[in-house]
């Protein structure tokens, strides 16, 4: 288990700088263009995808770095350049995150690397988990899978929203029930392969913020896939619905609680908890880049004959901008290296890092729009994007209120829902 450090190591460095340099020179320059056209930065991706950043290699590098510091460092680079296309090169990650927390080692070998394809074919993976009455509240989920044991099958039927590339994905991962009677535990994870007949995409949204990517409902009517497509396979699905339904009878209940003493044991919780930290270096990356920005302005804009940086109003800003940034990564770091060494999350440090960084990022991108004053609010300048990208962070995977839940459930020694 490596030691908790707060400096990244030479190999560490030498892949930031390559990050960085290719959010500098390839991702900002294009960031106005995909952001006022809403849509797929598909060469982006490809350019990513021919130096090896979108690659299930490179994740796979940054995923078991040791450290744990490899994914947050990666993150928080790409979204210093722009949230909505460093979203789109990274969105993919999600439902690889899904296969990494439920599937078998077959299922892992079979399907990450068909979520990339390579660099002359680049292809895109979606998880479903969202749907239009089941947001914060995973156990509403509507969207069933049905066992047909003669032809060793899953029947998947229901409607997915909020999906980062759903609907043109190659792979989609969609979170479904099983057993309605055990609540968010009776839920499972499966793969749906490449054109399989019945999915579609639906509604694509025309969004506030992180623009370049793409969002869209997911529709699976009568979705038929193979027994291997569900992640975990069978045997531990019902040797995991045993047990819930054990318990809820000792328990004399219906349902039982979701978890115990603040454990996760859903499918979508799974995959949520392993990517907050992750999504909290997004939000610090942004934080950063909206940061400088005002820095840089505050440094060189003069008003009264000095520049405004003299001015203790914009100083003060500036100073606390700086401290709240330097926070979020740290608790991100720190998140992220328990979860690489195996240490739990008693207090629930993966929603306290997500929850700090993303309110980091809204307070950050806001004061760095003000000090710009009236040319921050106009798209001339980039604060202006990266305020409205700013946004997401407080909503998807989990909204801030919904951490704060977690935290609070946590710390009170009670199941989280």
């Amino acid at each position: 288990m490596a030691e908790f450090t707060m400096e990244l190591n030479d190999e560490q460095k030498v892949v930031r700088d390559w990050l960085h340099g290719f959010a500098a020179d390839v991702i900002r320059p294009a960031a106005a263009e995909w952001d006022e056209r809403e849509e797929t930065p598909w060469p982006v991706i490809q350019e990513a995808a021919k130096v090896g950043i979108y690659s299930l290699d490179f994740y796979a590098q940054q995923y078991f770095d040791p450290t744990g510091l490899g994914i947050p460092m990666a993150m928080e680079e790409l979204f210093w350049g722009d949230a909505g296309i460093a979203l789109s090169i990274v969105g993919t990650g999600l439902a690889a995150v899904g296969v990494l927390a439920n599937g078998t080692e077959e299922q892992i070998g079979t399907w990450i690397p068909q979520m990339y394809g390579d660099a002359g074919d680049v292809k895109v993976a979606a998880f479903c988990s969202s749907e239009p009455d089941a947001g914060s509240d995973v156990a509403s989920m509507r969207t069933r899978a049905v066992y047909d044991e003669a032809k060793d099958e899953w029947v998947l039927n229901g409607t997915k929203t909020w999906a980062t590339n759903g609907g043109i994905a190659n792979v989609h991962v969609v979170v479904a029930v099983v057993d309605a009677e055990l609540g968010s535990k009776g839920q499972a994870s499966f793969i749906v392969p490449p054109k399989t007949p019945g999915l579609s995409q639906g509604q694509k949204f025309k969004k506030h913020g992180i623009r370049a990517s793409h969002t869209a409902e997911v529709i699976l009517d009568n979705v038929r896939v193979p027994g291997s497509c569900l992640l975990g396979g069978k045997e531990k699905l019902d040797a995991r619905l045993a047990r819930a339904r054990e318990k809820a009878e000792k328990d004399g209940v219906g349902v039982p609680p979701a978890g115990g003493r603040g454990s996760v044991k859903n499918a979508a919780m799974a995959t949520f908890e392993a990517s907050r930290p992750a999504v909290g270096a997004m939000a610090v990356g942004t934080a950063r880049a909206a940061y400088e920005v005002a820095l840089e302005y505050a440094r060189t804009r003069e008003q009264f004959g000095r520049p405004i940086i003299d001015n203790q109003g914009v100083a003060f800003q500036l100073a606390d901008m700086r401290t709240s940034i330097d926070a979020a990564r740290l608790l991100v770091w720190r998140a992220s290296w328990m979860a690489t060494s195996g240490k739990p999350f008693t207090a629930a440090e993966g929603s306290m890092s997500k929850l700090f960084a993303s309110e980091t990022a809204k307070k950050v991108t806001a004061q760095a729009v003000q000090i710009l004053g009236g040319n921050g609010y106009t798209r001339e300048y980039p604060v202006e994007r990266m305020h409205r990208d700013s946004a997401i962070y407080t909503i998807f995977e989990g909204t801030s209120e919904i951490q704060r839940l977690v935290i609070a459930r946590t710390l009170a020694g009670m199941p989280i829902r």
